[in-house]
């Protein structure tokens, strides 16, 4: 049975199997126990869970990246893999960049979830084949939301609802936005910059979010992006979470850093405090076309 996709996302079917990977750091020893729990969990929800031979980091370290690349590109080729989650975060996504065959993913579709360092993945598969791809990590099961998170996974992609992708926006800036989104995390996006592998930005939603960083560091990755001439291309500007900024300065600290950036003043913005790092996070489409609409309330896909 074929994979079958939702309006905002996938649909799993009874006793189909999904691939956990770790493109990025390896996972310690001592994060077996809730790789184990995850399973148990995706196993109760009906679905078969598959163990990258990569998963775990060895002698403090993780697997070479070209072993890595290649247990991702067996993934996308092998059909009785109906997804592929990755678990992990950290640093090194970008090592497997010049080993896998974008070609062959465009060939060989299918659901590809991953977030923080996986920024970088998710972005150059969109960019190179076309093809959409997730912010989320599934490790949110066992987190101290799991309560919540399965019942919004069981809802999203077990049955007909889409629970995980809907988010509420605040707009700090203009009544409406409308593109295709790319982003993630702002730092781990930068790695692509310069690159083949950067998303095209004209006319396009740029999702960012950050886990650490004091005011300094975020305010200098935002300013990169502005060196780089991204924001006046865009349609819009969507702003996640930004976790240690946030909970060091307020819920309103990126606002003032965007004050001092000086946008463009035609620039939409809308901010969110339910997509980023958070174990309540709920997950993002990137490729897909959203139109957000202050009057109305809305979000379309």
């Amino acid at each position: 049975m074929e994979t079958i996709r939702n309006q905002k996302g996938y649909r799993f079917g009874a006793g189909e199997m999904v691939a956990l990977t770790a493109c990025s750091n390896g996972i310690q020893p001592d994060g077996k126990i809730k790789i184990e729990e995850l399973c148990s969990v995706l196993e109760k929800m009906g679905l078969k869970a598959w163990i990258s031979p990569c998963l775990y980091a060895k002698g403090g370290s993780s697997e070479e990246p070209k072993e890595r690349a290649k247990i991702l590109m067996d993934c996308f080729l092998d059909h009785r893999m109906k997804g592929i989650f990755d678990v992990s975060g950290g640093d090194l996504a970008n090592e497997l960049l010049t080993y896998l065959d974008f070609e062959q993913i465009k060939q060989n579709p299918k659901p590809f979830f991953g977030y923080s360092d996986l920024t970088v993945l998710v972005n150059a598969i969109y960019q190179k084949t076309g093809h959409k791809t997730c912010l989320y990590q599934i490790q949110n099961l066992v987190r101290s939301q799991k309560a919540w998170q399965e019942k919004a996974f069981r809802e999203t992609f077990l049955d007909e609802g889409a629970t995980l992708f809907q988010a509420a926006w605040e707009f700090w800036n203009g009544e409406r936005m409308q593109g295709t989104v790319v982003g993630g995390n702002i730092r781990c996006l930068l790695k692509l910059a310069g690159t083949e592998f950067f998303p095209d930005v004209e006319g396009k939603i740029l999702f960012l979010e950050a886990r650490n960083g004091h005011w300094q560091a975020i305010s200098s990755l935002f300013h990169q992006l502005k060196a780089m001439h991204v924001f006046e291309r865009l349609s819009g500007l969507l702003l996640g979470t930004f976790t240690e900024l946030e909970g060091e300065m307020g819920g309103q600290s990126i606002r003032s850093l965007l004050e001092r950036l000086c946008l463009p003043k035609a620039l939409p913005v809308a901010k969110t405090f339910q997509i980023g790092h958070g174990a309540d996070s709920r997950a993002l489409v990137i490729g897909e076309t959203l139109m957000l609409d202050n009057a109305m309330k809305r979000v379309y896909s």
